[in-house]
């Protein structure tokens, strides 16, 4: 089973988009995301706790996605 994660990362050319990608735990999202992008930097990466997306996110282990027009926002928690 996946999870969704998100990641903010930064390169030559600045800060990426966001950037999601699915993975069984956060070790292995951020291999994924070193693989994609071997140039830049895994700056942050989360689960998206609260966020939602209209975009197509994929299903499968390994599915990396830039979502252009939405940068990064830390998660938030909604724990009382």
């Amino acid at each position: 089973m996946t999870k969704l994660f998100i990641a903010r990362l930064t390169g030559a050319e600045g800060e990426r988009p966001l950037v999601t990608v699915r993975a069984a735990a956060e070790g292995e999202a951020r291999l994924f995301l070193e693989a994609a992008f071997p140039d830049d930097v895994v700056a942050e990466i989360a689960e998206p706790g609260a966020w939602v997306s209209d975009a197509d996110t994929g299903t499968a282990a390994g599915d990396v996605r830039e979502h252009p027009g939405v940068t990064w926002q830390a998660p938030t928690s909604h724990a009382d």
